[in-house]
């Protein structure tokens, strides 16, 4: 990659520092999308620091956008070659959205189920916790033991 020396571009490139400081990305990730090509190279400075401009800035405020939505990396790269070439037929991105709503949806019914098993592992905890043993820890170490637990009801397999 070849330095630039611009002092225009000098003055108002920002560093990744300071991209990371306006965007609330961490400067690893930001280098992380670089290497996976969601975030283009930048130019370097002659100091041989990176150089970013308002455009990766757009770029890294988008990805952290779709990141916050849980999408996958690599929809958001099928969203960026959109955002790149748009066209009239957004079906695509219709569906791409419509993939990670099944897939947030199946994720919610899994969390309400490991709810409902936390709910029914505190329910053994006793009120009198100076006189009796944690009914808690009593169940985790049953079910560490293959014994049947409060919380997953049947017996289930160590390591499984």
């Amino acid at each position: 990659m070849t330095a630039v020396h611009d002092p225009h571009l000098d003055h108002n490139a920002l560093k990744i520092g300071q991209l990371s400081e306006a965007t609330g990305v961490d400067v690893e990730t930001i280098r992380y999308y670089e290497k996976s090509g969601l975030l283009p190279a930048p130019a370097r400075l002659a100091n041989g620091y990176r150089a970013y401009g308002q455009a990766h800035l757009e770029r890294l405020a988008f990805v952290r956008h779709c990141r916050a939505l849980d999408i996958p990396l690599a929809d958001i790269k099928r969203l960026l070659s959109f955002v790149g070439e748009p066209s009239e037929d957004c079906g695509d991105i219709d569906e791409l959205i419509g993939n990670q709503l099944v897939r947030v949806r199946a994720r919610l019914k899994s969390l309400r189920a490991l709810e409902r098993q936390l709910v029914a592992l505190r329910a053994q905890c006793g009120a009198d916790h100076d006189h009796h043993p944690c009914g808690i820890l009593q169940e985790l170490v049953a079910a560490a033991h293959g014994e049947a637990c409060a919380c997953h009801g049947a017996a289930s397999k160590a390591g499984a």
